[in-house]
């Protein structure tokens, strides 16, 4: 499993939807706002996301986005995968042929390291994220920049 800049902002966009996952959908417009991804980006992300299943879309005025499930049943591994093609940390693409059509010295490895990385992201649920001290500290403040942000633009008109 590989980590690219997409899976990295898929996951960081899920985390921001479980943390602000209530009755209401929230929009892209929000998470883009908070997490500094922008809106066009985020938009290819969502459709791979919700092609897999991990999100749904809500129409309309208050529309947006809202987890398919629950937190504790989506894995980090997930998401990425549902973003990105590749994901392992060989040169090859995992086929071995690295060198000359052959594996190289060092396939095995970053086979290996490949595997752990999917191990490892597959016990992670967005509930286990959230219920970490640090994402709420982040969060919270994130949320206050909104607000400052509205605040703000609200003065000037």
């Amino acid at each position: 499993m590989k980590l690219t800049t997409k899976g990295r902002y898929a996951v960081t966009a899920m985390l921001d939807l479980a943390l602000h996952n209530g009755d209401q959908p929230v929009s892209l417009a929000e998470i883009s706002e908070r997490q500094d991804i922008s809106l066009s980006y985020l938009e290819q992300l969502f459709a791979k996301l919700r092609k897999a299943g991990l999100v749904v879309s809500m129409r309309g005025p208050g529309g947006g986005y809202q987890l398919n499930g629950t937190p504790e049943s989506i894995v980090i591994a997930d998401i990425i995968s549902a973003v990105d093609e590749n994901v392992d940390a060989t040169r090859c693409g995992g086929l071995g042929d690295c060198q000359d059509n052959k594996r190289c010295l060092t396939h095995d490895l970053w086979m290996d390291l490949s595997n752990q990385i999917r191990v490892f992201l597959s016990e992670i649920t967005l509930a286990d994220m959230t219920a970490k001290m640090e994402v709420q500290a982040t969060a919270a403040r994130q949320n206050d920049k909104r607000i400052d942000f509205r605040a703000h633009h609200s003065h000037s008109h």
